[in-house]
């Protein structure tokens, strides 16, 4: 049934047709103005005169849902600049205000689900790389950082990223009113990176959402397989004149910690201070420096299940290591990252590590990317030694969506863990590059190789790739190798020893007046890896179909023809061994969600199967309550019964999560993390007060609580109660 519903969407190709849109035509032109006064930011546009001096910028066109369509609703976009900073106006016509909402008002809450307005700036003209900024009614500030166009194709693996934990100081007010609503926005000059000179022409976009028609805008026209990261088919904003960069930001920090429980006898208390310096050396190149660097306001890690032998992969959430942080970034996300900034002040089995500080440089020269990093980690007794880390980056810029670049990554130990004067180093080596071809092709790949005493041979790793995207198709196919030997210790690798080839292929079809369907998206991806033996390790064969409705409803239709080759035999849970063996299985899976702009939005995945020469089925439905922009939750589950022919073979393991959100106001928040694993009895809260005065700068309230229930261990729950101030002071303002 599910292979027939993928060949029936596959058939519908023929009646889908892309509709005509001016994206191939030359981009737009906005010229900036010199505002010889700041308008007054208050949310309101059409009242300040200094607005009213301007000429609006206007006419956005749809990719969604009608691609190459006018907008349905005008907007005008006014935008000017002083001495400090960049303004934009935003007037967003509505002929229905009632109907305007935001879903949240939370720093970097999706804007997906509200209506929202953004812009993307690619200050250095490389048609690459921007920062973006967003918000939506309830005022959001929403930032990020865009590289090597930030994965601007849908299911695009050409090697971009967009860092949304990346934050800046700016500030934003809006409003509503009788003709819709209303943005002002303020974006200071230091908080950007440009060249040199002093009149500069940037590329810009900007990007409307009207959600109750789930329509997305563009200014700069895009095909319907790009988003606003596609800074290559920006428009042009010129005649815009900028300061040289005078930027010194002092922060410090105030941290008061107490803690109980665990292997603790009693409570025991700590007080700490550090800060951070950063100064720009040119408009373009910045230095940051850390001392005592503390992370306790970050949100607490989300737990994973493991159902299988591999290594999983925990995102970085700090915010030191997050500006320019896909600048040091070379290999394949999630399973062979070449530098994993998580292993600095983090051991394996998660504990914090004090670390003492650090440098970095990053930034641009010319059409050059570069970044230095240096760090130093205490030493943890029976966890880590004291290390000291160097991550040197460089980048070069090409035309036409191209770049070659290299890579060095240096851990020194003190040998504190090792045999007296035993050599406790581990270096890794890389060149990587990207060649763009047309705007529609690009290959990309990497070569690398590590150095650890006591490790040689098969100590490299490779990957060759290339993607292709338009309209209708995206297609994208690679081969990678990782020897053995192959240890980037201050990196991450989710498998090693092994060959893998991958491919993938899609096809878009838009259908007229289909049961009220906006988008079939039938596919194809097999990937697979074997060792340097020529046994197969894992066979991952996927075919699929993404029907999603105008009204935001979506549902996913697959079938998937797995095979498991397991060389030594592993523990699936603590008692329960899956023996060596070859596994053919085949299995069902469905994923429906509903529309994620409703108060009360549901989700649902369901894998059904065989499994490791038994049978599976993971249920995993996640239900999401919100009431206005102030309140959200959710609730989710990971339900997983597996039946394997092996002792004890018969288990449940679940895992389930609430996370519940309430915002004051866009900068005074209250979080709250409950988890709780059943594999390991194991129950984490986390609650997190923030009033934040800029980026990540404010006043912090964390409480942590992990109380592990296993047999066997001894003390009660650990507990940890932290109070943190940090203050921003621009010294050269």
């Amino acid at each position: 049934m599910l292979v027939a519903l993928q060949l029936t969407a596959i058939g519908l190709a023929a009646q889908g047709a892309a509709s005509p849109h001016p994206a191939g035509d030359a981009p737009p032109v906005a010229r900036a103005r010199f505002l010889s006064e700041p308008p007054v930011m208050d949310g309101v546009v059409l009242t300040d005169p200094v607005w009213r001096g301007l000429a609006p910028i206007s006419g956005f066109w749809q990719t969604r849902p009608d691609e190459g369509e006018p907008a349905t609703q005008k907007t005008d976009v006014y935008l000017g600049y002083t001495k400090d900073a960049i303004y934009i106006g935003a007037v967003l016509h509505d002929d229905n205000p009632k109907a305007i909402f935001a879903a949240s008002g939370r720093r970097d809450a999706d804007l997906e689900a509200s209506d929202s307005f953004q812009v993307i700036f690619d200050s250095f003209r490389d048609r690459q790389n921007g920062f973006v900024f967003g918000t939506n009614p309830a005022a959001v500030e929403y930032d990020g950082q865009v590289t090597k166009e930030g994965n601007s194709g849908q299911n695009s693996s050409d090697g971009g990223s967009f860092n949304l934990n990346w934050d800046t100081s700016w500030s934003v007010k809006t409003s509503t009113a009788d003709h819709g609503w209303n943005v002002e926005m303020m974006i200071p000059f230091k908080s950007l990176r440009y060249g040199p000179g002093e009149t500069q022409t940037w590329g810009v976009n900007f990007q409307r959402n009207i959600r109750r028609n789930n329509e997305v805008a563009y200014w700069a026209p895009l095909e319907r397989q790009h988003n606003l990261y596609r800074v290559s088919q920006a428009g042009r904003l010129e005649e815009l004149k900028v300061p040289p960069q005078r930027n010194l930001k002092f922060t410090p920090y105030v941290l008061g910690k107490a803690s109980r429980g665990g292997a603790l006898a009693g409570t025991d208390t700590e007080g700490k201070a550090g800060f951070d310096l950063k100064y720009s050396l040119t408009p373009s190149l910045t230095l940051d420096a850390t001392y005592q660097t503390d992370f306790a306001q970050v949100e607490a890690d989300q737990l994973q299940l493991n159902l299988d032998r591999f290594s999983l992969f925990i995102p970085e959430r700090r915010p030191f290591f997050l500006e320019n942080a896909d600048r040091f970034s070379v290999g394949v996300e999630e399973e062979v990252e070449l530098f994993f900034s998580r292993r600095i002040g983090i051991g394996s089995d998660g504990r914090q590590i004090p670390i003492e500080g650090g440098v970095r440089l990053s930034g641009v020269a010319g059409r050059t990317n570069l970044g230095l990093l240096q760090m130093r980690s205490e030493g943890l007794a029976g966890v880590a030694p004291r290390n000291d880390y160097t991550v040197v980056r460089v980048d070069q810029e090409l035309p036409s969506r191209s770049s070659l670049g290299v890579l060095l990554v240096n851990r020194n130990g003190d040998g504190s863990h090792l045999l007296p004067n035993a050599d406790d180093h581990n270096r890794t080596y890389a060149v990587d590059g990207r060649w763009g071809i047309g705007s529609s092709l690009r290959f990309m790949g990497f070569l690398a190789r590590t150095e650890t005493p006591g490790l040689s041979g098969r100590d490299r790793a490779f990957r060759l790739a290339g993607a292709y995207s338009t309209e209708r198709w995206t297609a994208n196919s690679s081969y990678t190798e990782v020897g053995g030997e192959f240890n980037p210790e201050a990196g991450f690798l989710a498998r090693t020893d092994y060959r893998k080839f991958d491919g993938y292929i899609m096809r878009r079809i838009r259908p007229e007046n289909l049961w009220g369907l906006h988008e079939l998206r039938p596919h194809i991806s097999y990937r697979g890896y074997w060792d340097f033996d020529g046994f197969q390790k894992t066979g991952y064969l996927h075919v699929d179909n993404h029907w999603e409705w105008q009204n935001g409803h979506e549902v996913h239709t697959g079938v998937n023809f797995t095979r498991e080759g397991v060389a030594d035999p592993f523990p699936i849970v603590s008692n329960v061994v899956v023996p060596r063996g070859t596994y053919d299985h085949a299995e069902a899976q469905l994923v429906a969600q509903s529309n994620a702009a409703a108060p009360l939005s549901a989700e649902i995945r369901v894998n059904a199967g065989g499994y490791f020469g038994g049978d599976r089925l993971s249920f995993r439905p996640a239900v999401r309550y919100r009431r206005g922009d102030k309140f959200s939750s959710e609730l989710s589950l990971s339900h997983n019964r597996l039946d394997l022919p092996v002792p004890n073979g018969s288990f449940t393991v679940n895992l389930a999560r609430v996370r519940l959100a309430y915002s004051f106001s866009p900068r005074i928040s209250i979080q709250g993390l409950l988890q709780y694993d059943d594999q390991r009895d194991l129950l984490a809260t986390n609650l997190r007060f923030a009033w934040q005065q800029s980026a990540n700068t404010g006043f912090y309230l964390v409480y942590s609580e992990v109380d592990d229930r296993r047999v066997g261990v001894i003390g009660e729950p650990r507990r940890e109660f932290i109070v943190k101030y940090s203050r921003l002071f621009d010294v050269l303002r």
